[in-house]
């Protein structure tokens, strides 16, 4: 019998997130892992009157891809792929890792360049603005979070199964104020950053894109970020794990990163483009369900009393014009001693705010 919690997550991606209607072609990405979730949306799809397709992944393909590509295979562009894209209405992608450390040694360069090259196909997808990410609940990912799997289980869906409508009425005073701003300043250990946000519009996250998702975000002012930070989190991106990252900014650009663990591969993803120098992403985690730290991103930059800063790519609906086939967030705990300033006016201390959501 089919988990009652898996149902309902099925029901919020294909009816709240995407809002799935009859005749849509409903792009459906996720691996094998996933089987139970992928059957529900499948069937719910169908029942809609839309058309599903399915792209299901075997587990050691990327692994073997990039072990073996060759510099003409990985500058290929997919144009089957863009095809499938540009005739799909919906998009619904599932996360699945089986083994999350996959990638661990495979060169840096190699997943830099082919994210270049498929990176037409990500902008497509996201000026559809009809797409949802999540993540099902495997046992690789319970051992990153160290959890049991039932453990986990019940950490994902307390904060993917709630009243989605009420989080996003939530969110709106702190939009107000982010709308409102200009200037933002971030300060806690190893950290003193400030940038522009003026003329930009905060960004809600209730549901519609990621899942889970509870966050209010904003693009800075590309060429106004200065200062540095240092994270407090391990930062996963393409399977690579970074720690210990302390990132410098003068005239919006990074001028100096370093890291305790994976700064190659840091300093690779830094240099991908001309974008991927810049931050795309200011953002505010508020999903009260999330308290614990899981290495995983969709989950953890939502982390309530944590705010996250994405090298790379803005997302342009609030402004921004950072452009990068990178998007990478990074993580600040400000729980214990930070704080963040609007305008000169605090905000959140100690990962509490200092108003009423």
């Amino acid at each position: 019998m089919t988990d009652p919690r898996i149902k309902k997550l099925a029901e919020i991606l294909v009816n709240y997130s995407v809002k799935i209607k009859k005749g849509d072609t409903v792009r459906i990405g996720s691996d094998s892992e996933a089987k139970p979730l992928i059957l529900e949306i499948y069937k719910l799809v169908i029942q809609k009157g839309a058309f599903p397709i399915l792209n299901i992944g075997l587990e050691g393909t990327p692994y073997i891809y990039y072990k073996y590509a060759s510099e003409e295979q990985l500058k290929r562009f997919p144009k089957l792929a863009l095809h499938e894209v540009k005739n799909s209405d919906a998009f619904i992608s599932i996360g699945a890792e089986y083994n999350t450390k996959e990638l661990t040694t495979v060169n840096p360069k190699k997943i830099s360049i082919r994210r270049k090259i498929t990176y037409p196909i990500s902008k497509v997808v996201l000026a559809k603005d009809n797409w949802v990410g999540c993540e099902f609940p495997t046992n690789a990912l319970a051992q990153d979070a160290e959890m049991s799997l039932q453990e986990f289980e019940d950490f994902m869906y307390n904060s993917t199964n709630i009243d989605w409508n009420k989080m996003s009425k939530k969110q709106d005073k702190l939009k107000k104020i982010l709308d409102k701003g200009k200037t933002v300043r971030i300060v806690a250990k190893d950290t003193d950053l400030t940038f522009s946000i003026k003329g930009r519009k905060g960004i809600k996250c209730d549901g519609h894109r990621n899942m889970p998702d509870g966050e209010v975000f904003i693009a800075p002012v590309e060429t106004t970020v200065e200062g540095h930070i240092k994270y407090t989190y391990p930062a996963i991106y393409g399977g690579r794990e970074v720690d210990g990252i302390y990132l410098e900014f003068k005239k919006g650009a990074v001028v100096k990163a370093t890291a305790e663990k994976g700064e190659s591969f840091l300093k690779a993803m830094i240099n991908t483009d001309k974008g991927s120098k810049y931050l795309g992403e200011f953002g505010i985690g508020l999903n009260p369900g999330i308290t614990k730290f899981v290495k995983q991103i969709l989950f953890d930059e939502k982390m309530i009393g944590t705010i996250h800063l994405a090298l790379g790519m803005a997302y342009k609906e609030g402004g921004g014009k950072n452009d990068s086939a990178v998007h990478w967030d990074m993580i600040k705990d400000l729980r214990k001693g930070g704080a963040f300033y609007v305008d000169g006016k605090c905000i959140q201390k100690n990962g509490k705010f200092t108003f009423k959501l």
